[in-house]
């Protein structure tokens, strides 16, 4: 199976981790995180598969998370809440995701890639 790299194509990030990966021959299902947004289930598995707390998934950097002003927000939510606003908006979650088998990797570190991939 495939790894499934949610991205925003115009992102530059999400071009570099693309170049990563292609080469490093890395084969993937690609998919725009815009037009095919992560459903709040997805998002439900993918979390403890990250190991990450669910507010690592928001892109703080994003307009949409400083107009709402999640930053003071976020806190005093459940996670419930939080899945579902991220579901809500494709924009309001860090990219890209690397969905594999057992792991999930969020945003680009290529040091973090590196490990999970280039075994």
């Amino acid at each position: 199976m495939k790894p499934l790299f949610v991205h925003y194509p115009p992102c530059g990030t999400c071009r570099k981790a693309a170049k990563w990966l292609a080469g490093h021959g890395i084969e993937v299902e690609a998919r725009d995180i815009v037009s095919d947004k992560p459903s709040a289930d997805e998002l439900r598995r993918w979390i403890p598969m990250s190991g990450l707390p669910v507010r690592k998934f928001f892109n703080t950097s994003g307009l949409l998370y400083k107009e709402m002003g999640l930053k003071d927000k976020l806190p005093g939510m459940s996670e419930a809440e939080m899945i579902g606003l991220l579901a809500s908006d494709g924009k309001m979650v860090k990219r890209p995701v690397l969905v594999m088998r057992d792991r999930v990797l969020v945003g680009f570190r290529e040091g973090e890639w590196e490990e999970a991939l280039v075994r």
